[in-house]
């Protein structure tokens, strides 16, 4: 048979080294097939964009913090592996639970829910959490707002305050006493679909909390704009995918001169045949100008609570010795008066 442009690169199979470190194992993987293949290639796509000049947005959706996920996602801010957080609320109040230094409890999916009702224990799954100690988070978050002055915050301003206020009694750092030390911004532009959300309306009889959600819009699109070049690590989909998604779009109507964002790699377990965002491709979302027509991007269809934490192994081995500059244009403590 005549030589095909199709027949480049041959699937090498896997060999079994023992004690091989993920990332050696991963870089082996690249010669193989499905989602081992991609896996392999989103920690190539994420090394790509911290050793460029790229400004790194990441999206966090799920009960990732519930899940365990929580101190993989520090050390991704702490390390710099990120510049921008957007995520749901529900992970940034679970993350404040375990910072008051509770927990989430293993459990089971086939437990029996009437008697965890009973027993005043909640069930994400196979997680349980005491609703009690829930309770007191949101009371935590309430009483938090009431040291705030009476202006309309965006939730960026909100979330350094709440973890500058958080890493005054932690004894470690969760995401958002992380963040703030890192000067990290973080994002939630649905905060009103979460326990904080719930948190800040214990009082039915007193003036609302406002949050200034199209300063986040605005805010968000100018980082974009100020970028040299912008990349994306999406764990879920959800808000956070989108909100990341339409700072290209924000910031053309700006009349800001982008071209989408030019790195993507995106964890999801969900299908782009239903038509949701959390399952949509990135070639997609080319057709809207929010990821770069020659972007390198990558989807890895796979529960987030199994690749994550692979890839960031990865990554922590490939960026050992690597020093990451903090790139400009993103800073995470400014608050007005």
């Amino acid at each position: 048979m005549a030589k095909s442009k199709f027949l480049k690169r041959p699937v090498n199979p896997v060999e079994i080294v023992s004690g091989a470190e993920v990332s050696e194992l991963l870089s082996r993987m690249a010669d193989t097939a499905f989602q081992g293949k991609n896996l392999a290639i989103a920690v190539d796509v994420w090394e790509q964009m911290l050793k460029k000049d790229v400004t790194i947005f990441f999206g966090l959706a799920g009960a990732m913090v519930p899940a365990g996920m929580r101190k993989v996602i520090v050390y991704l801010i702490e390390n710099k592996f990120i510049d921008c957080l957007v995520s749901t609320g529900a992970n940034l109040f679970h993350d404040i639970h375990e910072t008051l230094g509770k927990y989430h409890w293993q459990g089971h999916a086939m437990a029996n829910d009437e008697e965890l009702k009973d027993e005043g224990i909640d069930r994400i799954y196979d997680v349980f959490a005491v609703e009690d100690e829930f309770q007191s988070a949101d009371a935590y978050c309430y009483r938090f707002s009431k040291t705030l002055k009476k202006r309309p915050y965006t939730t960026r301003e909100f979330l350094y305050l709440l973890g500058k206020q958080l890493s005054k009694g932690a004894k470690e750092d969760g995401i958002l006493t992380a963040a703030y030390k890192a000067n990290i911004p973080v994002y939630c532009p649905a905060i009103g679909d979460s326990s904080i959300g719930i948190g800040l309306a214990m009082n039915p009889k007193e003036e609302n909390f406002l949050f200034d959600v199209i300063g986040d819009v605005k805010e968000t699109a100018l980082i974009a704009a100020r970028a040299n070049n912008t990349g994306v690590v999406y764990a879920g989909g959800g808000t956070p995918k989108n909100f990341i998604q339409q700072t290209e779009v924000t910031a053309t109507l700006m009349g800001k001169n982008v071209s989408g964002h030019k790195y993507a790699v995106q964890i999801t377990a969900d299908a782009p045949h239903w038509g949701g965002l959390s399952g949509c491709t990135f070639e997609e979302a080319q057709s809207w100008g929010k990821i770069a027509k020659k972007a390198k991007m990558v989807t890895v269809h796979c529960d987030t609570t199994i690749a994550l934490p692979i890839i960031a192994t990865a990554l922590a081995k490939r960026m050992e010795g690597f020093r990451r500059k903090r790139v400009q244009g993103v800073e995470g403590s400014r608050v007005r008066g």
